[in-house]
């Protein structure tokens, strides 16, 4: 009997079709051994040996999996990236197998020729990986466990801090104060409008003579148009060109995030968790439980030649070899990747997402039927255009009119990249021209000038700021959302629409990590640091010394910020309120949510209660979480939040009034914005006179 050992046990059924007899599978549900919660369990003065126990609420399971694997001959198939391969290694401490035994097998997708692979070809465990995982394990135990701290005392109370984590809010902070500094600069645009042949058409002020022109105010646009109003619009030149728009890469991690979010209109949190079920298995009516797409932590953009084949393949018999790039399209994978795993696809182009609509909910569908369309379009032909770029001149003045129109589809006959609605709206100008000639006076319907202003960066979304955080080197796939997604669980962060924005407390935090560990967390030091794990896990690097170097300049970070009186706290301010369980007085204190009221004998009485500017103490709702009362309250810039009277012990905050009701799609709690009732979570809104 051979036992082997996974992670999630959703992936049991899906593994065990392709097994056959012989096999048992046993799932450890994620980690059975890590480092325990509630002590720092490094040992800084040796060679910051970790100190790893077997997981508490992992008694029961971690005994049963040693009585199977005492009767079997045992093969690990945790997931194929570095924490997976940390986890495998301690399975087989657990287990007190022989780390130099070939029982170690992965695979990067679930399917019989995968697996059958996978099983031909067992290796040992990669101690590279496993320890440039430890390194990165104990780099964040270090930070989480000796800055969280110093931020608690000097900040607020129970607030965290990561390596990365901090880094990611910095990026949101930083955009915010681009965005408040920005100065609005004026300039004007001047369009001209025309018809020729019943087609409508325009053209834009571009120019003076030789030099490009810049409309600053009213009175530079009413000169021009002195000139341009008593001028014949003659065209100066017509030149036609064909382009080519290649295909895009199949998805890595953080496209299919972005592609998710602009697309669908899915969180973080939904893409992983449908992504997850999507690789794991699911249920399809007539199969039972079948993976449907490869591994979905990578940043690489390579496929298998199978892959590429049998997609080719598909094209050529579904849209026609026209629709087939000249030669297999190959895909340039960043500098800085791990390039450890192929691209997200489909496992197979036969099961199309139309196939297995009914089996799914309806994010899986949605999230398959984009991974498959992308993945389809990478191998297709580019797709064509025809261009026509006019001149046109108006007494000296510049203007320019240009079309595209779309000669062969290619890939676009299957996938469409996003583009923002500003973008839209520009493309959208840009339409069919009717023949035009040198030296043809056009007619002009009407001129139009407007007044506009220069825009300031866009705030973050979840999916830009992965974008971003990748782009920039900082934290890997597997924990791209993860981090994101903490911001605004710990409210250093609220949404506004899909937008990211820091909250005042977010800004405390980085204000305060900007004075005293601005050579630590920033963007530059934690690139370099995802480089060196990169350089264990090369076996370039041995992980204790990269730990060591990152030690020894935060230690001395960590001393100067402790010693100084430096404190970002707000003093408590005295009240004339009473409080009703011990009789003291009140003080007016701030936290992690705003203001609120706690009494002056703490720590012998604990009462708290909300504070709003009014006084009013008026429950809006019981708290979704704890079943508590939620109250109105304000920030300290007057901005209405509610939040549950259990200050230290729940976490509820909502920016939008919940309405104690829950949603019938999703489960999560309603809110009300403006007139609508909507899910705070999924994209469910109330019908009027509905019941839920």
């Amino acid at each position: 009997m051979k036992l082997v050992v996974i992670e999630a046990p959703a992936k049991r059924e899906t593994l065990k079709k392709y097994l056959g007899n012989g096999y048992e599978v046993f799932a450890t549900k994620g980690h059975i051994r890590d480092l325990p919660v509630k002590s720092f369990a490094i040992d800084i003065n040796n060679n910051f040996q970790p100190h790893y126990e077997n997981k508490p609420d992992k008694k029961e399971l971690i005994s049963e999996l040693k009585h199977k694997a005492d009767k079997a001959d045992v093969l690990i198939a945790t997931d194929p990236d570095r924490e997976g391969e940390a986890i495998a290694w301690h399975i087989a401490k657990v287990l007190n197998l022989d780390l130099n035994k070939n029982c170690r097998i992965v695979y990067n997708e679930i399917s019989k020729n995968a697996v059958k692979k996978a099983l031909d070809n067992p290796r040992a465990i990669d101690l590279n990986l496993v320890n440039a995982q430890q390194a990165r394990r104990v780099m964040d135990r270090i930070v989480g466990y000796k800055l969280s701290p110093i931020i608690s005392k000097k900040v607020a109370p129970k607030l965290s801090a990561g390596r990365v984590q901090s880094v990611a809010l910095k990026l949101v902070v930083d955009r915010e104060k681009e965005i408040e500094n920005f100065k609005p600069e004026e300039y004007w645009t001047v369009t001209a409008f025309h018809e020729k042949s019943d087609i409508n058409f325009k053209s834009t002020l571009q120019g003076y003579k030789t030099k490009k022109l810049k409309l600053e105010n009213k009175d530079a646009v009413t000169e021009a148009l002195k000139t341009i109003k008593n001028s014949d619009f003659i065209v100066e030149s017509v030149k036609k060109s064909r382009t080519k728009s290649h295909a895009p890469a199949p998805f890595t991690t953080s496209t299919m995030q972005q592609d998710a979010l602009n697309k669908l209109n899915m969180s973080l949190n939904r893409t992983t968790a449908s992504a997850q079920q999507l690789y794991e298995g699911v249920e399809v009516k007539g199969e039972g439980k079948i993976a449907l797409i490869t591994y979905i932590r990578t940043d690489s953009t390579r496929v298998s030649e199978e892959a590429q084949k049998a997609c080719r393949e598909f094209i050529a018999g579904k849209y026609g070899k026209n629709y087939l790039s000249e030669k297999p399209n190959i895909y340039a994978t960043k500098k800085n990747a791990q390039d450890a795993h192929e691209a997200i696809r489909p496992i197979s182009m036969q099961i199309t997402p139309e196939m297995v609509k009914d089996s799914l909910t309806k994010d899986n569908y949605n999230l398959y039927k984009l991974i498959y369309e992308r993945f389809l379009a990478s191998q297709m032909a580019e797709a064509e255009y025809s261009n026509v770029a006019v001149s046109i001149d108006a007494g000296g003045y510049k203007f320019k009119s240009s079309g595209r129109t779309l000669e062969f589809a290619g890939y676009t006959a299957v996938y469409k990249e996003f583009v923002d609605e500003d973008k839209e709206k520009d493309k959208k100008d840009t339409g069919k021209l009717p023949p035009l000639v040198e030296g043809e006076k056009l007619v002009v319907k009407d001129i139009k000038e407007e007044q506009k202003f220069t825009k300031p960066p866009v705030r973050y979304t979840e999916a830009s700021l992965v974008k971003a955080m990748e782009e920039k080197g900082i934290g890997r796939p597997a924990t791209y959302a993860a981090t994101v997604t903490i911001l605004t669980a710990r409210s250093y962060c609220i949404k506004e629409g899909k937008y990211l924005v820091p909250t005042e407390l977010g800004r405390k935090i980085t204000e305060y990590l900007e004075k005293f560990f601005s050579g630590v967390i920033n963007v530059k030091f934690t690139a370099h640091m995802e480089n060196r794990l990169d350089d264990i896990a090369e076996n370039k690097d041995v992980w204790h010394e990269v730990v060591s170097s990152f030690w020894n300049g935060f230690k001395g970070l960590l001393e100067k910020a402790d010693s100084s009186s430096i404190t970002m706290k707000a003093e408590p301010v005295e009240t004339d309120i009473i409080c009703d369980k011990c009789g003291h007085k009140m003080l007016l204190r701030e936290g992690r949510y705003g203001k609120f009221l706690g009494c002056s004998n703490f720590p012998k009485c604990r009462n708290i209660i909300p504070y709003n500017e009014s006084g009013e103490r008026k429950s809006v709702c019981v708290c979704p979480q704890c079943g508590k009362n939620v109250y109105a309250l304000k920030t300290k810039k007057g901005k209405t939040f509610y939040a549950c009277e259990d200050r230290e012990g729940c976490n509820f905050m909502s920016w939008d009034i919940p309405t104690g009701e829950k949603c019938p799609e999703c489960g999560n709690y309603l809110v009300k914005k403006g007139k609508l009732v909507k899910c705070s979570s999924c994209k469910y809104v109330k019908k009027e006179g509905s019941a839920t």
